[in-house]
């Protein structure tokens, strides 16, 4: 597991297995500390360069991915990349569909579909998850395969 992420610093999600990772707005500065190895933008339109590897997905505010099955890959790369990398899921504000990322990453961890989003808003930010088919997409997530 990643040791050297700040766990108490703001946007943490803790997953069950102990893997850490972190939502973010992008509207807002890039935190003090350590910087991610890997970033999973949601976005409308792709981001500019970082000084990390990233991942793009088209992500309109509000809605839900325009490639759902992109995006489910993408959830399991964070996922599986967490374990030993720092990672940062992010769109422009950090709760709508960084909440729902972080939700489908967490059913992969294992929370149950039906609890993940209460479990991002409760350990990653209230809020998180900003529209009712946000959470719909959520409770019917169902990962590929939750162990490599």
């Amino acid at each position: 597991m990643v040791d050297d992420w700040d766990v108490e610093s703001d946007g943490m999600l803790a997953l069950p297995s102990g893997r850490v990772i972190r939502g973010r707005g992008l509207r807002s500065p890039l935190p003090e500390g350590r910087r991610p190895t890997f970033g999973l933008y949601l976005l409308g339109r792709e981001p500019a360069p970082m000084e990390w590897e990233r991942r793009w997905i088209r992500w309109p505010d509000f809605r839900l991915p325009s490639d759902r099955e992109a995006a489910a890959e993408a959830f399991h790369e964070a996922w599986r990349r967490s374990e030993t990398e720092r990672v940062e899921v992010a769109c422009h504000g950090g709760r709508g569909r960084t909440g729902t990322a972080l939700a489908c990453i967490a059913v992969i961890d294992g929370v149950p579909p039906g609890e993940a989003v209460a479990y991002v808003r409760e350990h990653y930010r209230p809020g998180a998850v900003e529209t009712p088919w946000q959470a719909r997409y959520v409770r019917r997530f169902r990962p590929v395969s939750t162990r490599p």
